[in-house]
């Protein structure tokens, strides 16, 4: 038997591990571009610094979203509807619980969308 509201709690301290290195990653790159006089916009090498802190918000992003994801799922916990499909209302498999604890569907509506 798995302890959801542990995972729940193990998977909000990843994300947010990983939320702090690209806020990290972020400022360095924002820093660093403002000591360049570099024209990296017609630069055939690599990317541009505009490319990057693009690249690198909508990871925030993501973090962000999977944060209050796993908010929202440990409401559902405290309040009794965890591991409930939000669609059908049938129970989401522990398997499912167990590789996305955030779930909130169960496999056959995830995969009518």
């Amino acid at each position: 038997m798995t302890d959801f509201g542990a995972a729940l709690e193990a998977e909000r301290t990843r994300c947010e591990h990983r939320l702090a290195s690209l806020r990290d990653e972020l400022e360095s790159v924002i820093e660093g571009s403002r000591w360049t006089i570099d024209d990296d916009e017609h630069d055939p090498e690599g990317s541009t610094i505009a490319f990057e802190r693009a690249k690198i918000a909508a990871l925030i992003d993501d973090a962000e979203s999977e944060i209050r994801e796993i908010d929202a799922a440990d409401s559902r916990l405290a309040g009794g509807t965890y591991g409930v499909c939000d669609r059908c209302g049938t129970d989401i498999p522990a398997i499912r619980l167990e590789a996305l604890p955030a779930a909130r569907r169960c496999v056959q509506c995830v995969r009518l969308r």
